[in-house]
């Protein structure tokens, strides 16, 4: 089998690529990467394919303890102690198999270097949590092959190291109320489902209604703004949020700074309803620390409403409208809102889950690109019962340009569809506690709602490793 995927893998890098103004023949060094890519995908499926016909050795794997790390004494005390590091990193082959902007292939990662220390172990200080994430982005840009706007990989984003958060939390009465303050992800809370966490595509984790809006986007990953946020449980299952942060990431081509004139404030408010079961009938997990897997960030649940809204205070330009002297028309503030949900609506004694989920966006057509954003799909896990962390699932995102920068394209001369739509196919492989292997399928119509570009067939493999 493995020699017949390396000679499909030979037949998609060599084809000639037809544009739409003329043919291009990918060149040498492209194409040499492209195989090696490819391969790498092929190994990857391969082993992916093993683990799951390997049921005991993965249910072994598989088993929410037994981890590399917890089972070394020194981490054990350090934990023991308040201080609990770890190791993460997300390494990606992409290919874009046909279409997009350019056929061709690429390799991209992240390495979070994570530190959270317990300040009650540590200090004596009740309820007080201390959270550092270096993170280093190295690689090329899917996007710039596939030439979509939604972006195909969600951890695509320029090389370099940055502090992705540094923050401090204040929990009370027991755990009812948190406060905290600093560098923060709006994206590890605000605007997040377990089910939508399986697929690749940077739209299911946040809408680009939202996360393309302001200047240099909100504080999500990979530019992070300095603010704080409130949390409040007022009753079992309900959850409100709140948080005021920089209108402008920390991080700026002109170096580091915050709360600067002109910046302004991003507010965003979110209600969340939950229902988890009793504990009884929860479903062994991994370790809190680990990201890897379903339901790995937050704590369990079987379904989730939240609704949310956020408002930037700070001055922007309109796309289209202009005064009298030619100059741009500005808005003060700019909002938007979004409801999404996710719910288990099947699940068998054998350990099978079947999730589905939604979003719906509501974007600033005045001054940002995407007026609406749509998403949807469903996931289902543990298709072997001998390994129920393992994961299938298929979904659909799609980005709907605004009015406003349609008429922009209109006067520009440019031709635009209004909407891109990407449909994704992933699956993940528990291979141990510590591993994942991700293989990945997205075919995207009409990438940067733009004519000219034909629709773009990519195949990405994640490898994801926590220690």
């Amino acid at each position: 089998m493995l020699p017949l995927l390396s000679g499909l893998a030979e037949h998609v890098c060599f084809r000639p690529i037809v544009s739409p103004r003329n043919t291009v023949i990918v060149p040498r060094k492209g194409r040499e990467l492209c195989r090696r890519v490819l391969k790498l995908q092929v190994v990857a499926v391969l082993l992916g394919v093993a683990a799951l016909l390997s049921d005991t050795g993965g249910a072994r794997g598989q088993e929410a303890g037994g981890t590399m790390s917890e089972a070394q004494p020194v981490y054990r005390t350090l934990v023991e102690h308040g201080v609990r590091p770890a190791f993460i990193y997300d390494g990606e082959g992409f290919a874009d198999l046909s279409g997009g902007a350019r056929r061709g292939a690429t390799y991209l990662g992240n390495l979070n270097l994570l530190l959270t220390l317990d300040m009650e172990r540590l200090a004596g200080w009740r309820g007080a949590t201390v959270f550092l994430d270096g993170l280093a982005i190295h690689g090329g840009r899917p996007s710039a092959f596939a030439g979509d706007a939604q972006g195909v990989s969600s951890i695509e984003a320029a090389p370099g190291w940055t502090l992705e958060e540094a923050w401090i939390q204040q929990n009370l009465f027991g755990n009812r109320f948190s406060a905290l303050i600093g560098i923060y992800d709006l994206n590890s809370e605000f605007y997040h489902l377990h089910a939508a966490d399986l697929f690749l595509n940077a739209s299911f984790g946040m809408g680009p209604e939202f996360s393309q809006s302001g200047r240099g986007g909100p504080s999500v990953f990979p530019h992070t703004a300095f603010g704080a946020r409130l949390e409040v449980k007022p009753l079992a299952g309900v959850v409100l949020r709140g948080a005021i942060l920089d209108g402008v990431p920390v991080e700026r081509p002109d170096g580091w700074d915050v709360f600067a004139k002109g910046d302004g404030l991003l507010i965003v408010g979110e209600a969340a309803f939950l229902y988890r079961p009793p504990a009884a009938e929860r479903s062994p997990r991994l370790p809190h620390r680990f990201l890897l897997g379903r339901e790995a960030q937050l704590p369990p649940y079987e379904a989730k409403l939240a609704i949310g809204a956020w408002h930037y205070t700070a001055t922007f330009d309109d796309l289209v409208r202009t005064r009298g002297n030619g100059a741009p028309e500005t808005h003060h503030g700019s909002s938007g809102a979004y409801v999404i949900g996710d719910a288990v609506v099947y699940k068998s004694e054998l350990g099978r889950r079947l999730r589905v989920f939604g979003q719906v966006g509501l974007g600033d057509p005045r001054v940002n690109r995407f007026g609406l954003y749509t998403g949807g799909g469903v996931d289902l896990a543990g298709v072997i019962p001998a390994r129920k962390q393992d994961e299938i699932g298929f979904a659909v995102a799609a980005g709907h340009d605004g009015s406003e920068f349609l008429e922009q394209q209109r006067r520009a001369g440019r031709r635009v569809v209004g909407s891109e739509v990407t449909l994704e196919l992933a699956c993940r492989c528990s291979i141990t506690s510590w591993l994942n292997i991700q293989p990945d399928l997205q075919y995207v119509f009409n990438p940067n709602t733009d004519p000219r570009v034909p629709k773009a067939l990519v195949s990405l493999i994640r490898i994801e490793l926590a220690f």
